[in-house]
This record gives structure tokens, C-alpha cells and sequence, in this order.
């Protein structure tokens, strides 16, 4: 299981693609955004549900983590039975939201998952939120560096200056079909804003 964390507009949708593209198996991927999407139209602008305000902070209630609980575990089972999961999340409550991750994953966390942050420069995923113009101005930023409070990764990337399959590539490079990818040695070096030579 690979898990991406990175705020809105970081480029994690374009490395999950990528990532599909270059593991040699088939991985199926979800997201924090196709969640909110199953969501009932009336729990998306509630309190019990998640509502985002015009500064675009994001605030969630009870019955939004109740089902993102069931969600999770659901991902989890999937795991369980044999699936590679890519996950594309956004960690709101930074540390917290790890830790919720590492809650329903109980023994499949030990045994086989790799944490990546993805990183990018506020000013640069605010470029790009205003230029995909699906999301609520002022997220991006809002984003960018709260989602990394106190979480642990084995590797990261920064997408500011990087392309999506550079990140993918460096990702990929960590994983391997019959080694638990949470048993290679852990790494928190950045790929290279403007590598030099190909991964």
C-alpha cells in the first residue's frame, strides 16, 4: 500500500496516474476526493458533513469522519485480501489523521505500507488552483504545509518545480512486487527540484 499525503492542488492526482503507469502490476488507487464525491449532496455543505468555507478552509463533523472511518477500513480489507491501494489524502488534522491511517491498518501498517509527503510551494499549487478553477480560492495555500504537521514519512517529494512522473519514478524506485515496502530502508530526502540526470 502506498499512501500519499499532500494538500490541495500539490500534484498527488497527477503521481498516482504515474504511478499506475510505471509499477509493473495493476494498483488501484482512491482518494480523500472520490470520498467526498459518494458523499450524499446534503453532507457537503453541513456540519455533521464537510463544509468548506470562502477562505477555503475545510471543516469536518461527526457523521463526515464516522463514514470516513468505515471507508478507511473498507480500503484496509481490500488490502487484506491481496489489492495493491494507492491512496491520494489530504491529512487536515496532520499527525492525527496518521495516525487514524495507522489505527485501521492494524497489522498491514507493520507489514507493508510506504508514507509519502508530497510537498509543493504554496505560491505554486496556489498557481495551479486558480488555473484548474475547480477549487474554492485560498485552499491551496491554506493546505500546504498544515496537512505535514508532525507526520512521518519514508520518503518525500516536492512537485513545485518537479514533473508528476520524476516523483513517480523516485516512488516506484522504493517499491518492489514481493518486498514489503515499509521493510526498505526509510529515506526523507527530497527528489531533486530540477534533477540532472534521469531516475
Amino acid at each position: 500500500m502506498i499512501i500519499l499525503n499532500g494538500g490541495s492542488s500539490s500534484g498527488k492526482s497527477g503521481i498516482v496516474r504515474c504511478l499506475q503507469a510505471v509499477l509493473p502490476n495493476p494498483w488501484l488507487a482512491f482518494g480523500c476526493d472520490s470520498f467526498v464525491d459518494a458523499l450524499p449532496a446534503r453532507m457537503q455543505e453541513s456540519d455533521a458533513g464537510i463544509a468548506v468555507a470562502a477562505d477555503g478552509g475545510v471543516s469536518v463533523g461527526a457523521d463526515f469522519l464516522a463514514l470516513e472511518a468505515a471507508w478507511r477500513e473498507g480500503v484496509v480489507a481490500m488490502v487484506r485480501a491481496g489489492a495493491r491501494v494507492i491512496i491520494d489524502d489530504v491529512f487536515l488534522g496532520g499527525a492525527a489523521s496518521q495516525q487514524r491511517w495507522q489505527k485501521a491498518l492494524g497489522e498491514v501498517g507493520e507489514a507493508g505500507v510506504l508514507w509519502v509527503g508530497v510537498r509543493c510551494e504554496s505560491a505554486v499549487a496556489a498557481g495551479r488552483e486558480v488555473a484548474r478553477g475547480d477549487r474554492v480560492r485560498g485552499m491551496a495555500a491554506a493546505q500546504a504545509d498544515v496537512v505535514h504537521e508532525g507526520v512521518v514519512y519514508d520518503l518525500e517529494v516536492d512537485t513545485s518545480r518537479t514533473e508528476s512522473l520524476v516523483c513517480a519514478q523516485a516512488i516506484a524506485a522504493r517499491v518492489h512486487d514481493g518486498e514489503d515496502p515499509a521493510r526498505r530502508t526509510p529515506s526523507t530526502a527530497h527528489v531533486p527540484a530540477r534533477p540532472t540526470t534521469a531516475p
